[in-house]
């Protein structure tokens, strides 16, 4: 997003801040500047205890097969790098996989390096008749170095990527394991995926979140386990290809999945592992906003009379672009659908970019659907898995941005830097194409990190080879910073228009869409972010010019857009951000700024009339 010169000039007026009385205390006792309804609920003993992977989950009823090692653990911090010692206590706490900078972290500062330190029992049955134990993480920002017991097991680049390690050889026969990890996580300070995150944040930037900021655990699995499943939905609708990726060898291995509707089976595929499997289902059931339903799926790697038995889930959609009438337009399931977002960055006052609770990072998803909205549009962040999960089962359709690398210096992007970032894109492209929500991928909002005009091209053409399956919308807002105009290429026309909407048209090969509008401004006292002007940009004096505003504008696209055969917008945003006021709720979650009915009614409309008799 953008704003004007003037508009940052008149952003220096009034600020307002939560008063002392306001501030909940934290588990640390530190307090919270301006809490959640979930902040006080957060304590060492229950860290965000779900199965942080649903996609591809071992669950048993009898004995659970994961420990979760999200909780206090051992922490120092520093601004110089430097050998992890082992077998010494660090001399602070932190909670994690809240990220260092945030108030639930108990730490609330920045380094650019850290070590964490855990000491850890695991269950004499986790190795027992030849088990292996894989140690998870849901993310670490940026660069994390692994160590059990002193031997190094692990060693990743990526903030917003899963990765893991089998630990077997590292562990003690007997006794606490301990568990070390370096991490480096410059933020801004070097050519790496960062999003909006700056060490200094102000206006559209905010508070980095380094770190271990999602979940850790433990699992017992077998010396060949499924790494991940990937059910892609045929273009006939009838049934998925099933691609499984697995752990440590498993030459000659073969694989069964069993597909579930309401509990009865409709479907079953077997095959050699490595090879893709067709999985055909009885009366298909079809995904979408207005029916999210899901497949289930109980799949078992056989390795040797060896097992690993994995639960998954997918929904059964496409989606694509096709002509309709004279225009090229979306289709889902092969029927033109409108694709009305919200700009949702994933940004929390007490978490950063960790929600405090399951239910925290249900909540966003929830109120887009309840606001009458269809789809999301993920801004230059990845989330946990669990919220995806949300995004499946609550029925929303996702635009997946990457994450950004800092803006403002593309001319000084490294040829290794450009590398990292190919590197990172099909990292997380690989990760989350087994999601059904996401539709598409956005490589680049606005020409942030856009080393030249061809590389928009490039990334779209690189996504593709990775995952065929979706739309990519190569340059989100291609006519906002860069005066050599258009990139044509990717599957989307794509513009940012504040207030706006702007209304472009499709071209011969794309559909069109508003990737960026509104920003209608209404700070809440009481409810911003401390040190952070009320005004910044597009400001109205009250709710109830808020909710007249947001009706106008969206006004526009329901009477205007289909003439032009747009096939989607994006509203900025379902909540406030720091210094942004421009959201639905305040950025606490406390207040809704909105009059929903009316919100949803000329939602709805929308969608509705870009519908085709």
């Amino acid at each position: 997003m953008r704003y004007t010169l003037l508009a940052a000039a008149l952003a220096l007026g009034a600020t307002a801040t939560a008063t002392a009385a306001d501030q909940p205390a934290t588990w640390s006792g530190k307090p919270a500047v301006l809490a959640t309804p979930w902040t006080t609920k957060v304590d060492p003993k229950n860290a965000l205890p779900e199965y942080p992977r649903p996609q591809l989950a071992r669950p048993s009823a009898a004995q659970p097969r994961w420990m979760s090692l999200n909780g206090l653990w051992e922490f120092a911090g520093a601004d110089k790098a430097a050998a992890p010692t082992f077998g010494k206590a660090l001399s602070e706490k932190v909670l994690v996989p809240y990220p260092i900078e945030s108030v639930l972290s108990g730490v609330q500062k920045h380094s650019d390096y850290m070590v964490y330190r855990r000491m850890v029992d695991i269950p004499a049955d986790y190795t027992a008749n030849g088990q292996h134990v894989r140690l998870n993480f849901g993310a670490v920002a940026d660069d994390a170095t692994v160590y059990v017991n002193g031997k190094q097991v692990a060693k990743h680049q990526g903030s917003y990527t899963s990765f893991g390690a089998d630990i077997t050889a590292a562990l003690k026969p007997q006794g606490q394991q301990e568990i070390v990890v370096a991490v480096h996580a410059p933020v801004d300070g070097e050519n790496i995926m960062v999003g909006k995150q700056r060490l200094k944040p102000e206006g559209i930037f905010y508070t980095p979140a380094s770190g271990i900021w999602q979940s850790v655990w433990l699992e017992p699995v077998p010396a060949a386990s499924l790494a991940q499943l990937e059910f892609t939905p045929a273009a006939s609708l009838d049934a998925f290809t099933v691609n499984a990726k697995v752990d440590g060898a498993a030459k000659g291995g073969t694989l069964h999945v069993v597909a579930y509707a309401d509990g009865k089976q409709v479907g079953e595929a077997n095959g050699p592992v490595g090879k893709p499997l067709r999985l055909a289902v009885q009366q298909p059931h079809l995904w979408s906003p207005t029916d999210p339903f899901l497949y289930t799926f109980k799949a078992t790697l056989d390795q040797g009379g060896k097992k690993d038995e994995v639960e998954s889930y997918a929904g059964l959609r496409t989606i694509a672009i096709k002509k309709v009438g004279k225009f090229n337009r979306i289709v889902l399931n092969g029927k033109p659908t409108f694709l009305l977002a919200t700009l949702d960055q994933g940004y929390w006052p007490d978490g950063i970019h960790t929600a405090p609770t399951d239910d925290a990072l249900k909540f966003d998803i929830q109120k887009t659907k309840d606001f009458g909205f269809n789809t999301i549009r993920k801004h230059i962040k990845v989330e946990p898995a669990r919220w995806y999960y949300w995004a499946d089962r609550i029925g929303l359709m996702v635009w997946q941005d990457m994450p950004a690398m800092p803006n403002g210096h593309n001319d000084k992007i490294s040829e290794a830097d450009k590398a990292r970032f190919r590197k990172d894109v099909t990292a997380i492209v690989q990760q989350l194409k087994g999601t059904t929500s996401i539709i598409g991928w956005i490589p680049f909002n606005e020409g942030w990190g856009q080393w030249s005009i061809p590389a928009a091209g490039e990334l779209s053409t690189l996504i593709k080879k990775v995952d065929p399956s979706r739309i990519v919308n190569a340059r989100s807002g291609y006519n906002c910073c860069d005066t050599k105009g258009d990139v044509h290429a990717g599957d989307i026309i794509d513009v940012h228009d504040y207030q706006g909407p702007g209304l472009p048209s499709p071209d011969a090969t794309r559909a069109s869409m508003d990737g960026e509008h509104g920003g209608l401004t209404l700070g809440v006292a009481g409810h911003v972010w401390p040190n952070t002007a009320i005004n910044p940009y597009g400001d109205v004096k009250d709710a109830a010019a808020l909710n007249a505003g947001y009706v106008a504008n969206t006004a526009v696209l329901r009477d205007k857009g289909p003439a032009v055969g747009m096939s989607g917008s994006v509203y900025t945003q379902i909540t406030d951000v720091e210094g942004e006021h421009n959201g639905l709720y305040t950025y606490d979650r406390q207040v809704e700024k909105v009059d929903e009915a009316k919100v949803k009614a000329i939602n709805e409309a929308t969608i509705k009339a870009f519908e085709t008799p």
